[in-house]
């Protein structure tokens, strides 16, 4: 409610402010790559070097669930995604985000059944990065877009 004397603010609708922040962001720069999409590329490239090595240094690999063909295939599909960011691809840098929402989720199972304290803690510390650099993506979407939007 307006204190006395000040005129009553008029409530702006989402479609505008959805409009307004559209405009608001500013397209890429050609090369322009900000840090948190570089970290996702890091994240993808050292995630598939991890999936490849951990295949291939474990011993009985089928016993425990896994296999080399799935291990390959995981880490292409890692290093498309980061092979994408790195072109500033959205679909890219969506699917990415896909996979962090996913991680995000089950971390925060793990965390309801960590039986330490050291477990919890690196629960934590994984729902915060991960949370942390989903919402960083997601101003890189939308610069993204609006690159693709400004060449169309």
């Amino acid at each position: 409610m307006p204190a006395q004397g000040e005129p009553a603010r008029r409530r702006v609708p989402s479609a505008e402010r959805d409009r307004q922040a559209r405009e608001a962001l500013a397209p890429l720069a050609p090369g322009e790559r900000p840090l948190a999409l570089l970290i996702a590329i890091g994240v993808c490239a050292v995630l598939a070097v991890a999936v490849i090595a951990g295949a291939l240094s474990i011993h009985d690999l089928s016993r425990r669930g896994g296999s080399l063909p799935g291990a390959v295939t995981i880490a292409l599909v890692l290093g498309l995604l980061a092979q994408g960011m790195w072109r500033r691809r959205y679909w890219a840098v969506l699917s990415f985000e896909a996979l962090l929402a996913f991680q995000v989720i089950v971390t925060c199972l793990a965390l309801v059944v960590a039986s330490t304290l050291t477990a919890a803690a690196v629960c934590v510390v994984a729902i915060g990065l991960g949370g942390w650099l989903f919402w960083k993506l997601v101003r890189v979407m939308g610069r993204i877009q609006a690159g693709e939007r400004a060449a169309d």
